[in-house]
């Protein structure tokens, strides 16, 4: 490990002491009360709550079946809170209480007494002191949850459980307070302070709180909101994570007759246009930086508030990625640098990676992260090798902390090196757009560079791609031979055949459209690949591979083709001009 990489991981740690001795020092009864100043007595408002819900799902609760993040569990007669979780992400979700707006989509007698029975069960149960209980982003979720859906619990209730309700509400505000300290840099953060700003507008006597509130908030979106409505993470997740929290706080102000932060209306108005940035024409997003499947649900009740409903920006500069729209095709392209290290727990090594969609069909995606079991593909999932671009020597183009103490200690594998300068330049001429993108992430290993040019034809009927690796002005390659492969990860979607003459690929997309990937001077394979990003996780799909070396072939040209003719038509003209002639 270099002398700068262990500068960045001392810094980390001893940030992350800094913020574990100051929340320490918060701890205790009497820190607690003060954390959270005025009566907690009485709810004013209830937020709304845009997730999705679903009625069906109501009658499963009450027949003691709880899904959640892929695992079913049963209680036969037993407290939820009592039994053993399946994984993590389910005991997450189950103490995030936000299955409470199933129940009141229902909206019965049963399913309101439903609702009071588990939450009285929650109060009295021990499990509320759980890890998993106790971490910032399930606080944030379950103190939201219990202030939106306080009518739905509270409606029928007499006033001993509305005061035990408050009372538990209460302290895991103060809880909340008092671990914001101690919260992950990034969307925890930012989804503790929402929370929190969401508790002094719905619980009466919290004047002095509401400004304080707002003004944390405010400062952090400005930190966190770039200005070109990115997230800082550069995860495309992160927006409808914030969004679907943002718009309903905004609704709260007004409904306190409260004018909203400058702040948090900047932030909604940036972060808008980026939604569409990210989507493919499949209405998905683009797998960039720890992004999963896309909530379909969700970003189709987030685009519903975007007024300018316009066409999406070519170019997001501060948050490093660009865009090229032709005809029915659409290129997006990962051209920024990593996040800063505090930053980094869920970025990717994808830099210069891009994804390919034609009309409703992806072509070239990233590997993407699963929405469940993520421990078990994390180390791959954000590794170069995941993601549609050049890998040099089965190394990833960005550094991560791979020692387990240090992981555990940190509460994650941040990024300690990676790209510092990624350079990009666009321009349109008569072959189409251009864009030409390089960075220097495998600079101080390998001496070299990777450049990269891309250019999509007017009508999108062509992308012809360029890979290069050469040393720095002034350097020279370090190492003897270098390895490097360029790789594409397609859709599982897609169908490919690899043709005989070993420099093309034939891919027929699910609606029979034909493409036809060649590099007329290289060998090109055809491996097997995975796509975490499913609905119903990992599925299997492949990837076109081609090897070589950076001493003797440092440059690498490619193309994308759209065919006019069906998949049969292709094969067998391309069939043809393969057959020999006969001897007269």
């Amino acid at each position: 490990m270099s002398v700068a990489h262990r500068r960045r991981i001392s810094i980390l740690i001893v940030r992350r002491f800094a913020r574990r001795t100051i929340a320490r020092a918060s701890d205790g009864p009497a820190a607690l009360s003060r954390l959270w100043p005025g009566r907690a007595d009485r709810l004013t408002i209830a937020p709304h709550d845009l997730r999705t819900a679903d009625a069906t799902r109501a009658a499963e609760i009450y027949a003691g079946r709880f899904v959640f993040a892929g695992k079913i569990v049963t209680c036969h007669s037993r407290s939820v809170f009592d039994l053993e979780p399946p994984s993590e992400d389910w005991e997450a979700a189950l103490l995030g209480f936000g299955w409470l707006r199933h129940l009141r989509a229902a909206d019965t007698a049963i399913t309101r007494a439903n609702a009071r029975s588990l939450m009285e069960d929650w109060i009295s149960n021990p499990a509320r002191r759980r890890p998993v209980g106790r971490r910032a982003d399930v606080m944030s979720r379950r103190v939201i949850s219990l202030l939106s859906q306080a009518p739905l619990v509270l409606g029928d209730a007499d006033g001993k459980f509305y005061r035990r309700y408050l009372r538990a509400l209460a302290r895991d505000i103060r809880l909340l307070r008092f671990g914001l300290h101690d919260a992950p840099d990034g969307v925890s953060r930012l989804q503790v302070l929402i929370a929190l700003c969401y508790a002094s507008l719905c619980l009466a006597n919290q004047a002095r709180t509401i400004r304080n509130a707002t003004r944390k908030l405010s400062e952090e979106l400005r930190r966190q909101i770039l200005p070109d409505g990115g997230h800082v993470s550069r995860n495309p997740g992160a927006l409808i994570e914030l969004l679907i929290d943002l718009l309903p706080l905004r609704q709260t102000f007004a409904a306190r007759n409260i004018a909203p932060p400058p702040a948090l209306l900047n932030a909604i108005d940036r972060v808008m246009p980026m939604l569409r940035f990210f989507r493919h024409g499949d209405g998905g997003f683009a797998l960039f930086n720890g992004m999963s499947s896309t909530p379909s649900d969700l970003l189709a009740t987030l685009l519903a508030y975007d007024d300018t409903r316009g066409i999406p920006m070519a170019s997001m500069p501060h948050t490093g990625f660009q865009r090229i729209d032709a005809g029915a095709t659409i290129l997006i392209v990962d051209a920024g640098p990593p996040p800063p290290p505090n930053l980094s727990e869920e970025a990717h090594a994808g830099c210069l990676s891009f994804e390919l969609s034609s009309g409703l069909n992806r072509v070239v995606t990233n590997c993407g992260m699963s929405s469940t079991g993520r421990e078990t593909w994390r180390v791959f999932a954000r590794s170069t090798a995941a993601h549609s671009t050049l890998v040099c020597h089965q190394t990833s183009s960005c550094q991560f902390v791979e020692q387990s103490a240090m992981k555990r200690l940190l509460q994650g594998a941040p990024i300690v090196s990676g790209p510092a300068h990624v350079e990009t330049f666009r321009e349109t001429n008569d072959d189409g757009e251009r864009l030409t993108a390089s960075h220097d992430g495998y600079l101080a290993r390998f001496g070299l560079i990777h450049r990269r040019v891309l250019t999509m034809a007017p009508d999108g009927s062509r992308l012809e791609g360029e890979d290069m690796l050469a040393p720095a002005p002034g350097g020279r390659i370090k190492g003897g031979q270098i390895r490097y492969a360029l790789r594409f990860h397609l859709h599982p979607s897609v169908k490919a055949s690899r043709l005989d003459d070993a420099h093309a690929v034939m891919l027929v997309l699910p609606n029979r459209e034909v493409w036809t990937f060649e590099a007329a001077d290289d060998r090109v394979e055809l491996e097997d690949s995975v796509f975490l990003a499913g609905n119903d996780g990992p599925r299997r799909s492949a990837q076109i591979v081609i090897h070589q070396n950076a001493r003797e072939v440092p440059r690498v040209r490619w193309g994308f083709v759209r065919s006019t003719t069906s998949a049969a038509v292709t094969n067998a003209r391309r069939n043809a001009r393969r057959e020999p002639e006969l001897p007269l």
